[in-house]
C-alpha cells in the first residue's frame, strides 16, 4: 500500500513540476485528461521502479563522492535517475523530456521537496520502525 502511496505522490510531484517548469515536458498537451492522466503514472512507475533498483547500487558506487561533496551529489543522483526514467519512458512512447541537463537538475530539487512535503503531511514518511511503534507490533 505505501507503494502505490509513493507512486502516486510521485505522480502528482510529476504533474505539478511540469506546470512550473518549462524545460520539462510531460504527456502529450493534445491527448484527453484520461490519457494524460495515465500517462503520468506510468512514468512515476517508472520512476518509483528506477529509483528502487537503479538508485541504490548507483548511490553505493558513488557514496565517496557523495561524501566528499557533503550529500550534495544526491541532486545529481536524482537527476541522472530523472533522465534515465525520460529514456524509458521513451521506449514505450511516454513522453518525459528535459531540455536540458539543468532542467532536469531543477525537476529533481522541486520533486523531491514537493514529494517530502505530501509524503510528510499524508504519514508516508514514516519508518517501519515508527509504524511498528503506532500499531503495537
Amino acid at each position: 500500500m505505501r507503494f502505490l502511496g509513493h507512486i502516486i505522490v510521485t505522480g502528482l510531484a510529476l504533474w505539478v513540476t511540469a506546470l512550473i517548469l518549462p524545460g520539462m515536458h510531460l504527456g502529450d498537451d493534445s491527448a484527453t485528461t484520461l490519457t494524460q492522466v495515465l500517462t503520468i503514472a506510468a512514468i512515476a512507475l517508472i520512476l518509483a521502479l528506477i529509483n528502487v533498483i537503479v538508485r541504490p547500487i548507483l548511490s553505493f558506487l558513488t557514496l565517496p563522492i557523495t561524501c566528499l561533496t557533503l550529500g550534495l551529489f544526491q541532486l545529481v543522483i536524482n537527476t541522472l535517475m530523472l533522465l534515465l526514467a525520460s529514456w524509458v519512458s521513451g521506449l514505450f512512447d511516454l513522453t518525459l523530456a528535459f531540455d536540458s541537463f539543468w532542467w532536469a537538475l531543477g525537476a529533481g530539487v522541486i520533486i523531491g521537496i514537493l514529494s517530502a512535503i505530501v509524503e510528510g503531511v499524508t504519514g508516508l514518511r514514516n519508518d517501519r520502525g515508527d509504524l511498528a511503534r503506532s500499531t503495537g507490533e
